[in-house]
C-alpha cells in the first residue's frame, strides 16, 4: 500500500480546518450588540483574531489526538520510542508562521486605532464639576471653564480630524458614580444622554483615583485620570439604553459604579433637553449619584435583594459579620 505524502495530508487538513474556522469566526456571537460606529470596526478585528485562534487550536489539538491513536503503545511493545533529535525545517516553520501573524495583527490593529482616533485625539475646552459630598450626593457644576490639552484618549477619525463635535459632554468619575456635565446648556446629569448618529465628544477626568469609561456595546474603554484629561469621541448608531461600567479597579464599591447612556432619536434629545432646562431654570435639584460609602452594607444591598431572591434577614446577618 502506497503511503500517502504528508504534503497531501496537510492540503487536506488545510481544507477541512479553514472554512470551519473562518465560520466559527464569523458566527460566534459572543460580543453584544453594534451600537456605534466604531464598533464594526473592533468586532472586525476581533473575529479575525478569533478565526486564527479557533484554527490553530483544531491544528494543535487536532494532532494531539491524531498523534495519541497513531502512536499508542501496542500491547506487547516493550521496545523504547523512535529518537528524535529535532527538524530544523519545522522549528523555523512554527517560529515564522507565528511573527508573521503576530506582525500582521500588529499592524491591522495600528491601522484600526487610528480608524476610531486614537492617535489624533485634539485639543478641547475641559469644564470644571465640583460635587457635594453627602448621604445623597448632589452634583453641581460651575459655571467656569479651563482650556485643557487632551493629548490622551480616543479623539476626531480621520474623516472628522479638524471638526468640532456636534455635542461635548464633559464626564468626571468619582467613587463611586459618573457625572454628566453639558457645558453649552448647563444640564448636569447622572446618565449620559445623546442622540443618535452625532458625533460626540467625552472630556473625562477623576477627582481621586483613576476611573475606566466603557460602554460594552459601544466597543470604547477610556481611562480618567486624576489631573489628566482624557478624551472619547464617538458616533451611536443605534437608539437604546447601554450600561456604563468602571472598568478599573477603584475602590470597595467598584462593582456599584455603574450608569447608562441613553442614545436617543434627534428629537427625543431635543425633548430631553428641554425639560431639563426648563427644570433647572424652575430651581429643581437634580440628584446625579449616590455615595455608598455612607450607607451601611444592608442599606447598600436593599435594592437588589429582590433581584438575587436573597431575604433581607441574611443580608443583615452578612452586615453584622462582616
Amino acid at each position: 500500500m502506497q503511503k500517502v505524502p504528508v504534503s497531501l495530508w496537510t492540503l487536506l487538513a488545510g481544507m477541512i480546518i479553514s472554512p470551519i474556522s473562518i465560520w466559527i469566526g464569523q458566527n460566534h456571537h459572543l460580543l453584544p450588540v453594534q451600537a456605534s460606529q466604531q464598533a464594526p470596526l473592533v468586532d472586525g478585528f476581533f473575529n479575525i483574531m478569533f478565526t486564527i485562534a479557533v484554527a490553530l487550536f483544531l491544528v494543535v489539538e487536532g494532532t494531539i489526538l491524531i498523534f495519541l491513536f497513531m502512536y499508542r503503545r501496542r500491547p506487547g511493545d516493550n521496545g523504547d520510542g523512535t529518537p528524535v533529535e529535532g527538524n530544523l525545517a519545522l522549528e523555523i516553520f512554527w517560529t515564522a508562521v507565528p511573527t508573521v501573524i503576530v506582525i500582521a495583527l500588529g499592524i491591522y490593529s495600528v491601522d484600526i486605532y487610528n480608524q476610531m482616533g486614537g492617535l489624533e485625539p485634539g485639543s478641547h475646552p475641559h469644564g470644571q464639576m465640583a460635587h457635594v459630598s453627602g448621604s445623597a450626593m448632589a452634583a453641581t457644576m460651575n459655571d467656569g471653564s479651563e482650556a485643557v490639552t487632551a493629548g490622551i484618549g480616543i479623539g476626531a477619525s480621520p474623516q472628522t480630524q479638524g471638526k468640532p463635535a456636534d455635542l461635548v459632554v464633559d464626564v468626571k468619575g468619582i467613587q463611586f458614580a459618573w457625572l454628566f456635565n453639558y457645558p453649552e446648556t448647563g444640564i448636569a446629569a447622572g446618565e449620559l444622554h445623546v442622540p443618535v448618529g452625532a458625533d460626540v465628544q467625552l472630556n473625562l477626568s477623576a477627582d481621586d483615583v483613576i476611573h475606566s469609561f466603557w460602554v460594552p456595546q459601544f466597543r470604547l474603554k477610556q481611562d480618567a485620570l486624576p489631573g489628566i484629561p482624557t478624551e472619547l469621541r464617538f458616533v451611536a448608531t443605534k437608539p437604546g439604553t447601554y450600561p456604563i461600567v468602571c472598568a478599573e479597579l477603584c475602590g470597595g464599591y467598584h462593582g456599584s459604579m455603574r450608569s447608562q447612556v441613553i442614545v436617543h432619536t434627534q428629537e427625543d434629545f431635543d425633548s430631553w433637553l428641554t425639560e431639563n432646562q426648563l427644570a433647572q431654570q424652575q430651581g429643581q435639584p437634580q440628584v446625579v449619584a449616590v455615595n455608598p460609602a455612607n450607607l451601611s452594607t444592608s442599606e447598600f444591598l436593599t435594592p437588589y435583594i429582590n433581584d438575587m431572591g436573597v431575604s433581607a434577614e441574611a443580608i443583615k446577618s452578612l452586615a453584622i459579620s462582616h
